[in-house]
This record gives structure tokens, C-alpha cells and sequence, in this order.
């Protein structure tokens, strides 16, 4: 019902950027230039920790960025789902280092949000935006499709708050692949995606998620990579020189 009221009164309520408030419009051009304006790069969080896939980011995550992600994820600007679609369309296409779709298709599997915040949100925003970018990508070429075959095993605790250590020791071990999905992941190219990175903790988790599927069917092709729409400014590689 909550999804359902979100989608009805983005027609009738007249829209604000998600990023600036700007009137009359969900994104303005600056704001999208800030999103999605520029190439994704690779990222690294500081520390790193051991076991992270590549990761390539879209934007930094600060200011108008910032405001965007938390607009669709907590205040249900279902619309912005498109434009943070596309950004990370740019950074699954960094990621897997090309455009044309050779290698088989490309499978976004998004990291899965707590049940709980899909309900208290009432949507799964990373799985939203990871739709998107499979729409884009297949708009601009490569074959695209979303599996969101990871589920949480156990109840993890929330990490906000929490050290880069103790987020690793909060997931280690809370995400598996669902019944069947290794025989899904057969035949293409896994990448991790999510809205956004900060200690990379719970990426290594789905990526240690993933390789374990791998020994359930020899198939299974689990690429280390991993997209995000954004990160803080300073996981960025060209701000670590």
C-alpha cells in the first residue's frame, strides 16, 4: 500500500530535484551532471579489507549525490530510480570493461536489503535501481538482467555507528545464494551492485556469498567485480595519490 500511495502521488504532487530541491523537476541538470556526468572509476575504501571484489563507483557520495540516494532509498523518490539506474549502468560498464555485451551476459545481482527496512521503506531500493541499469544497459547494448539471488541467512545489526572491523565481523557469514540461483548465475558474468559502498564490508560478503556457489555448480562464473553508485570522495583511486 505504501509503494503503491509513493507511485500515485509522484503524478499529482508536483516534483522537487532530489538533489538541490529545485521546483518542477525530480532531477535537475546539475544534479544529474554531478550523478552521472562523468565516467565511474575504480574504488578502493580506506582500509581496504581483504577479500573485496574490484569495485567501480559512479560519483562520490556527498552533497546533491548524497541527497539523491537518501531521496529514493528513504523518502520514497521512487522516480529517481532511473537516473540512479543509469549511473550505475556506467559503473557496471567500468566494471566489466565493455559496452558490446562479448562474454556473455552481464547478471546484476544486488546486495539484499534487511527484510525489515524493505518494509519500514516499502521498496528494496538497491534491487529498484539495479532494474534500472539493466533496462539502460540493454537500451545501449550489452545483455542485461538482474538475479537477486542473495539472501540474508541470519539478522545482522545495523552498522551505522559501527568500525570498518566490527561491519566485517557483523555480515561475515549473513549472506548465501538462494536455492537454485547457482544454476541462474550459470552462463553469464556476476557483478555485485548496490547504491552505495562505504567500508566495502558488505560487498566482501556477497562476493565470499557468490564463490561459495561456485562450488555447487562449476558453471557458475563469479567475476569479482562488483558497481555502486557511489562512495565517499576520498575510496575514490585517483584521490589515494
Amino acid at each position: 500500500m505504501r509503494a503503491w500511495w509513493r507511485e500515485i502521488s509522484g503524478l499529482v504532487i508536483p516534483a522537487v530535484c532530489g538533489g538541490c530541491g529545485t521546483p518542477r523537476t525530480q532531477l535537475c541538470e546539475v544534479c544529474g551532471q554531478a550523478l552521472h556526468g562523468r565516467a565511474a572509476r575504480r574504488a578502493r575504501p580506506v582500509p581496504e579489507p581483504a577479500g573485496l571484489p574490484v569495485v567501480h563507483a559512479a560519483a562520490a557520495y556527498t552533497g546533491s549525490v548524497r541527497a539523491v540516494i537518501l531521496a529514493h532509498k528513504e523518502r520514497g523518490a521512487l522516480g529517481l530510480a532511473a537516473p540512479l539506474g543509469a549511473a550505475l549502468a556506467g559503473a557496471v560498464r567500468a566494471a566489466m570493461g565493455y559496452v558490446d555485451g562479448q562474454g556473455g551476459p552481464v547478471l546484476l545481482v544486488p546486495v539484499p536489503s534487511a527484510p525489515g527496512a524493505v518494509r519500514a521503506r516499502g521498496h528494496d531500493a538497491a534491487r529498484r535501481i539495479a532494474l534500472a541499469a539493466a533496462a539502460e544497459l540493454r537500451r545501449t547494448g550489452p545483455a542485461a538482467r538482474v538475479l537477486p539471488v542473495l539472501r540474508q541467512r541470519r539478522r545482522m545489526a545495523d552498522q551505522a555507528g559501527l568500525t570498518a572491523r566490527e561491519r566485517l565481523a557483523n555480515v561475515a557469514g549473513a549472506l548465501e545464494v538462494r536455492a537454485g540461483g547457482a544454476r541462474l548465475l550459470a552462463g553469464g558474468r556476476a557483478v555485485i551492485v548496490d547504491d552505495l559502498m562505504t567500508t566495502g564490508a558488505t560487498l566482501v560478503e556477497a562476493a565470499r556469498a557468490l564463490s561459495a556457489a561456485r562450488g555447487t555448480d562449476p558453471r557458475v562464473a563469479v567475476s569479482a567485480r562488483a558497481a555502486v553508485v557511489a562512495v565517499p570522495p576520498l575510496s575514490f583511486e585517483i584521490n589515494r595519490n
